[in-house]
């Protein structure tokens, strides 16, 4: 009963704090999403790509269902050597009734270009934008740049009124940006409020209203779904799978996502600075077992980064696990039985299926004479650490499209020398000049080899192991609507709708 204490208070928060149900009388709906606004939903961080996701705010491209470039801000856009044009849709207004125009993208756009850490879809191209005309845009990169426009359908590149800057602090999305949904109000990490913006450009949100909810627990989003008190959760616990696809109150989605669950290993230190006992944790892992039976079939066992999601993934079956093999490589590194090898493993609940993972490999390893300590803690305070190279293991959850419908941003952000979010720590010149040619290919298919052979280099040099392929999870409850997309990256809140 202690165990369950701390869901039951937050469930008894959410019943309380909010007011309201899954769906009311006036149009309204709730949802329960798993992962908060990192800071303050400041684009500069990953919060664009929350607000995409909300509804609220829109970058200059959007993205159809295969993740290809259609207008969204942008209604066409070409490109000469180093530059592209983009001309802009008529008719917009901001949430505070501004008309989009060239000066606004341009203002936006530099605003992000500007800060200490530009979003990763745009880092390290040169890029620079400058109107030309009051509905043109013309923006510049250092070398010629065959997808800059699925660099700017990122959520990170979303344009907001030019009041959301004037006033020299981080901007805010309340009431400045364009999308079919506008944020009214906002509760920190807590939750948001949303309200249908008739004077949307497109297709207008199905909703009067959406109240969004912030719950980083798993079990505490199926309760809240379970009571009614919101009407679609997302990323519910692997263990309640059976149950809601039994119930039929209950609409249950599982879908692929291009996502990876990855064993990360921090390469600038002892003991994984040797790639001997990366590769003894590698053969020590059967990754079969925490696929089909740990996580009960919700995953598909990763041998590679992409795995089948896209075409340049691997559809090939991981090794199976070699203990003996993994004992004599940790034996040639200088640890057995007389020098054990002790690790710390690190992850966090956001994910359901992670803490279960991490039990689950730690058995796996001590099998081959490594002995894991476990710590599950919120993710927000392991970044800082696991990007300081101050961490052993890091059971982590990886979108490889997180940025943009491409695995360049993926590549370069997490594996090259000078990574933005280079946890592995791994460096290799080779692997640099290979991410470095996509830069001057434009040809999907030249791209997919070229993305698959990065794919195998990490493979041979044991940076991290693939664990597996999770598939994404919703659920309705009073509510309708719901698409399902495994990127994650196009707007799920405006189409959903009270049942009824």
């Amino acid at each position: 009963m202690r165990a369950l204490a701390p869901v039951v208070v937050v469930l008894a928060l959410l019943l309380t704090g909010c007011g309201g149900g899954a769906s009311t009388g006036d149009g309204a709906v709730s949802v329960a999403l798993q992962f908060p606004p990192r800071a303050g939903y400041a684009f500069d961080a990953d919060d664009g790509g929350l607000l995409t996701k909300l509804g609220v705010a829109e970058p200059l491209v959007a993205l159809d269902r295969q993740g290809g470039p259609v207008p969204g801000l942008a209604t066409d856009w070409t490109q000469d050597g180093t530059s592209w044009r983009f001309a802009l849709r008529e008719g917009v207004r901001f949430h505070d009734g501004v008309p989009l125009d060239a000066n606004a993208v341009v203002t936006a756009l530099t605003y992000v270009l500007g800060r200490p850490a530009p979003p990763r879809a745009i880092t390290d191209i040169g890029l620079r934008v400058a109107a030309e005309g009051p509905m043109t845009v013309r923006a510049t990169t250092t070398a010629p740049d065959p997808v800059l426009p699925l660099r700017l359908s990122s959520g990170t590149t979303s344009i907001l009124s030019p009041a959301a800057y004037a006033t020299g602090q981080q901007p805010s999305p309340v009431g400045t940006a364009t999308g079919p949904l506008r944020m009214t109000e906002v509760r920190g990490t807590e939750g948001a409020t949303l309200e249908r913006y008739d004077g949307y450009w497109g297709q207008p949100a199905t909703a009067a209203r959406v109240d969004v909810r912030y719950v980083t627990d798993p079990q505490t989003r199926e309760l809240a779904l379970r009571s009614g008190d919101v009407g679609f959760a997302e990323g519910l616990p692997e263990t309640s799978r059976t149950g809601l696809r039994a119930d039929p109150a209950v609409t249950f989605t599982e879908f692929p996502s291009a996502r990876t669950i990855l064993l990360q290993l921090n390469q600038s230190a002892p003991p994984f600075a040797d790639v001997r006992v990366r590769k003894a944790v590698t053969a020590a892992l059967d990754r079969t077992v925490l696929a089909d039976q740990v996580l009960g079939g919700s995953a598909l066992p990763a041998s590679d980064l992409f795995g089948p999601a896209v075409p340049y993934g691997s559809i090939q079956a991981p090794p199976a696990a070699d203990v003996a093999g993994a004992q004599a490589l940790l034996a040639q590194a200088g640890h057995g039985p007389a020098n054990p090898l002790r690790v710390r493993l690190w992850t966090f609940p956001n994910r359901p299926e992670l803490p279960v993972l991490a039990q689950a490999i730690a058995g796996q390893l001590q099998a081959a004479g490594i002995t894991t300590e476990i710590t599950v803690g919120q993710y927000d305070a392991q970044e800082p650490e696991v990007l300081a190279g101050r961490y052993d293991m890091f059971l982590n959850s990886r979108s490889y499209l997180s940025d943009f419908p491409d695995a360049a941003g993926t590549l370069a952000s997490d594996y090259t020398c000078g990574g933005s979010y280079a946890i592995d720590r791994y460096c290799s010149p080779a692997f640099d000049a290979l991410v470095a040619q996509l830069g001057a290919l434009s040809d999907p298919i030249a791209r997919a080899e070229l993305s698959r052979q990065a794919a195998g280099m990490l493979v041979a040099d044991a940076v991290g192991v693939p664990i597996v392929h999770p598939r994404n999870t919703a659920a309705e409850k009073g509510v309708t609507g719901f698409v399902p997309d495994p990127l994650d990256l196009r707007p799920v809140l405006p189409v959903l709708a009270p049942a009824g």
